[in-house]
């Protein structure tokens, strides 16, 4: 029973920290899709949230079913060879271009919060994740074992340092909180946040799921996982809703943390850059295991040729790769969503 419960929470971790990358973890993504919209965007997080526990749940113990090995095969089953083929041809390019915003990011600290060579932030993390990534699934597991918890415990932190600090954020009791709905476009970003992560979760969701087969830690681990996104969306969002002028800083996060000290600010630091990592980690995992089943070059040899092409495209810059890359890799996200609550369930039944 220890065991299980064990592996359950390794599931809900590598979940969560599949998800929680570069753009969650610095504030970007979360400005861009949530804090923007202030209190419409907590309800935004709400629909995201039950997205992820419905629906990345739902992909680990169908994967686990079919034994697919990587989220090609479970594409082709949803959808067919001819579809699968074209569809897992644009995760390929979101996989990459995704995994380029992470080595970004990782320049990003390094150059914007310690005044070091965004090129040189970007090199170290590339070397660092073919080491990691070398190791398997397992090496996978280890990192979000670690880095997870704290990303947590940080978030927690934020959240209450903010609501103590931040009057016109906290609720007072008596206050009404008011909420805009003359614009629905923050229900559309929070299909496209969910549709844009969920997406690319199964890049490691996929192949979790055929190597634990049992479909109880499958199903409480993306309960938990989910849980934890939602917890940790909303103490970001609250954070950042109470900076000025969020969406002017690269790493907003980090501009908040700065409050408690530069000791706890380096520390932070060092936790987004673990985010970072496990989903960088997470990222090239997945693609090595497409491709090796398409090519049978050997995943090591993959691996070091994507991370060395996504270090050329992540010199763009970071802000820019999420502003123009997250939102349209969510519209083409939705015809995974899609086929996952419609065809999923129609064929598992059958």
């Amino acid at each position: 029973m220890v065991n299980k419960w064990k592996q359950i929470l390794q599931v809900a971790a590598t979940y969560i920290g599949t998800v929680v990358g570069a753009g969650f973890a610095t504030g970007r993504e979360v400005v861009e899709f949530f804090a923007r919209f202030e209190w419409n965007g907590l309800l935004g997080i709400m629909v995201a949230s039950f997205l992820f526990i419905w629906l990345g749940t739902k992909m680990m113990i169908l994967s686990a079913k079919i034994d697919a090995y990587s989220f090609q095969d479970l594409i082709n089953y949803l959808s067919g060879k001819r579809v699968g083929g074209i569809f897992n041809f644009f995760m390929l390019l979101i996989l990459l271009g995704v995994t380029s915003v992470m080595i970004s990011g990782a320049g990003a600290i390094f150059h914007e919060q310690l005044g070091l060579s965004y090129l040189l932030g970007a090199i170290v993390t590339v070397i660092l994740c073919y080491f990691v990534m070398t190791r398997g699934l397992s090496g996978v597991l280890t990192i979000n074992s670690i880095v997870v918890p704290l990303m947590v415990f940080f978030s927690l932190l934020i959240a209450v340092n903010t609501i103590q600090h931040y009057t016109h954020v906290s609720i007072p009791l008596g206050v009404i909180v008011t909420f805009n709905f003359s614009t629905w476009e923050w229900i559309l970003r929070s299909l496209t946040y969910a549709s844009l992560n969920l997406c690319l979760a199964q890049a490691v969701l996929v192949p979790l799921g055929r190597d634990i087969k049992d479909e109880k830690i499958l199903k409480w681990g993306g309960i938990l996982g989910g849980i934890g996104l939602c917890l940790m969306l909303f103490c970001a969002n609250f954070a950042l809703m109470s900076l000025k002028e969020n969406d002017s800083y690269e790493i907003p996060m980090a501009e908040i943390i700065r409050n408690f000290g530069s000791v706890i600010h380096l520390f932070f630091l060092f936790v987004i850059y673990g985010e970072i990592f496990t989903t960088l980690v997470g990222n090239v995992f997945g693609i090595t295991r497409q491709m090796y089943t398409l090519t049978q070059i050997s995943e090591k040899i993959l691996g070091g040729f994507f991370l060395l092409f996504c270090l050329l495209v992540s010199q763009i810059g970071f802000g820019t790769l999420i502003s123009y890359l997250y939102p349209l890799f969510g519209y083409i996200g939705s015809f995974f969503l899609l086929l996952l609550i419609f065809r999923g369930k129609l064929k598992v039944e059958k």
